[in-house]
């Protein structure tokens, strides 16, 4: 046979069939899922027992709002407040004074080992190591406590955050910025923290919705926020799922809206990646 006709395109009638791979049971599967979740809804739609006319009526009450404003409010500040910390603690790490990277490791290490319950419980009762500075009023109250609880636990992982984001940047990156005669501390402002977004992003994302949901807890304080808000409200009315209902879709709203949030962030330090 000659090279021509091994070389040469087949014809029309010798053009074999592309048959799809048939996966029977990935339609299945899909339609059992389907079923599934068509059944929870329909569940929860017809179901009495929930009672979604009283989840309307107290959907947007003064007292629920009021509550998901501190909520908000709290989350905002921990955020924050825990990353200029984090921050300051990764940096802190990465040096190469050994007392600076033992006492952020120790810190981390810290509030890291103790539940965040255990925390806050311990701010609020602080006047007790200090009895001649309480007097007749605490020294530090339910908010004060609550704010300081959340910020340094959020600053722990915060500072691994930020460390991992830093870690991630080519190490080249940095010494090309030094062989340019660019110091330190102007290399850590201006050429990794753009690099390491790209991994810290994701990952704060998720913090911060994890610290939106960890905010319920602040409620075992007396702290008005979302959740202690519904649950004044179902101790004078009895309607116990109901209203634990509204805290629930307020809570999915938020998260989802922080979700779509992250992503575009994700995309605009992402650019380029692609």
């Amino acid at each position: 046979m000659s090279a021509s006709a091994l070389f040469s395109p087949p014809r029309s009638d010798e053009t074999a069939s592309i048959v799809p791979l048939r996966r029977p049971w990935r339609r299945a599967s899909a339609a059992l899922v389907v079923a599934a979740v068509g059944v929870v809804v329909w569940s929860a739609a017809t179901n009495e027992r929930f009672q979604w006319h009283v989840v309307l009526r107290y959907f947007a009450t003064d007292a629920v709002l009021r509550g998901l404003w501190l909520t908000l409010w709290l989350t905002a500040v921990t955020v924050v407040l825990g990353f200029v910390i984090g921050g300051v603690l990764a940096v802190m790490r990465l040096s190469g004074n050994p007392v600076l990277a033992g006492v952020s490791w120790g810190y981390v290490w810290l509030f890291r080992s103790v539940p965040l319950l255990v925390q806050l419980l311990f701010w609020f009762n602080f006047g007790a190591l200090y009895p001649a500075l309480s007097g007749a009023t605490p020294v530090i109250g339910p908010m004060t406590s609550v704010i300081i609880g959340l910020v340094l636990h959020e600053a722990a992982y915060a500072a691994e955050i930020v460390r991992g984001g830093i870690l991630s940047v080519d190490a080249g990156q940095a010494e090309a910025a030094a062989a340019l005669g660019l110091r330190r501390w102007r290399v850590l402002r201006r050429i990794v923290p753009p690099q390491a977004m790209r991994s810290i992003v994701p990952a704060a994302g998720n913090l911060l919705i994890g610290t939106l949901k960890g905010t319920s807890i602040v409620s075992v304080l007396a702290v008005q926020d979302l959740l202690y808000s519904v649950q004044l409200i179902y101790n004078r009315n009895y309607l116990i799922i109901p209203l634990l209902l509204v805290a629930t879709v307020w809570y999915v709203v938020v998260t989802s809206l922080l979700g779509v949030g992250q992503h575009y962030v994700e995309r605009y330090y992402g650019r380029g990646a692609r």
